[in-house]
């Protein structure tokens, strides 16, 4: 009878724990990133910029940049696990509120998926409509890219963009709880502002992104399991471990080798980001004209993964307090 009673009570416990990832989860798949709300992410990117006209000059700049980097990956993660901590002993329900409210912020998944619709409609439009939209959500110069560049560009993007922006934050919201997956954000955050190869950065940016590197290793190959289980395609695998690490990134080719792989389609090749030009191996070998209906089975596929992964860390939030 004890121990009954003590199962259904630690299942209580588990269903309040998850509270904050499902609420989190439901309010970013309704209405995606506030425009009009303060995004800490914008505030991660502002301290960042700020940080960097102060210390990226002169000698020692990859010591700089790691301290900075560091510190602050250190302090989100401090301050976060203090506030959350402080409202608990307030209020439980006002703290359950406030974790929900920051993984809301730490999701991607509408706001990704809408911006890559809007590209598709845009070039219904005009080539140099899709081009202005493209360049919202991908860091490569974007004048010059033909139709079929622009839609490549923004399917890679949200292939990438599943990993560092819904299934990353979940993975490390599983490990290290709310405070773990805003830290993990101002890891993504760094490395997306300074972690580029390019003359100003590739000294002070250096360690930003190393690190992530690491933090996202895991969750990279995750989200490429998950895109290619939730498609059935198994077969798929040994093209996603052929060509995934051909990108020159140590982690964003295995989730556009399984979208490149599901859509049979070619992904990558040479681009210019800030004015210098990089190489990119190609993924993928069918060079087809991609098309709205690829995007929209993309898009599919995304939200099976992402529907998938909140699955996997509500059972593992479950088995955790259970056991």
């Amino acid at each position: 009878m004890t121990t009954g009673i003590t199962l259904i009570l630690k299942t209580v416990g588990n269903i309040v724990c998850t509270r904050p990832l499902i609420y989190g989860w439901v309010m970013d798949f309704l209405f995606g990133d506030p425009s009009r709300l303060p995004h800490p992410v914008v505030g991660f990117g502002k301290i960042i910029a700020k940080g960097e006209r102060l210390l990226n000059k002169g000698s020692h700049r990859k010591t700089k940049g790691a301290v900075m980097s560091i510190l602050l990956v250190i302090l989100v993660f401090a301050v976060v696990a203090g506030i959350i901590a402080l409202v608990g002993k307030i209020h439980p329900l006002v703290a359950i509120l406030i974790e929900a409210i920051l993984v809301f912020f730490c999701l991607a998944g509408t706001t990704l998926i809408r911006e890559v619709r809007q590209v598709f409609l845009a070039l219904d439009e005009s080539l140099e409509s899709g081009r202005r939209q493209v360049a919202r959500i991908v860091g490569r110069d974007t004048s010059e890219l033909s139709a079929q560049e622009v839609r490549t560009a923004a399917l890679e993007t949200l292939a990438e963009n599943l990993s560092d922006g819904v299934i990353a934050p979940l993975f490390w919201l599983a490990i290290l709880g709310v405070p773990g997956m805003m830290a993990y954000k101002m890891v993504n955050t760094l490395d997306s502002m300074i972690g580029y190869r390019t003359e100003r950065y590739i000294d002070f940016g250096c360690f930003a992104a190393k690190m992530d590197d690491v933090a996202n290793y895991l969750p990279a190959r995750l989200t490429a399991f998950l895109m290619i289980l939730t498609s059935g395609k198994w077969k798929l695998m040994g093209f996603v471990r052929r060509y995934g690490r051909k990108h020159a990134s140590p982690n964003s080719g295995y989730p556009e080798a399984a979208l490149a792989g599901i859509l049979n389609c070619r992904f990558g090749g040479p681009h210019y980001y800030f004015g210098e030009y990089f190489y990119k191996p190609y993924i993928g070998t069918n060079e087809r004209e991609l098309s709205t209906h690829d995007m929209h089975r993309a898009v599919n596929i995304n939200r099976r993964a992402e529907v998938t992964m909140i699955v996997i860390v509500y059972i593992f939030y479950f088995i955790m307090e259970i056991c």
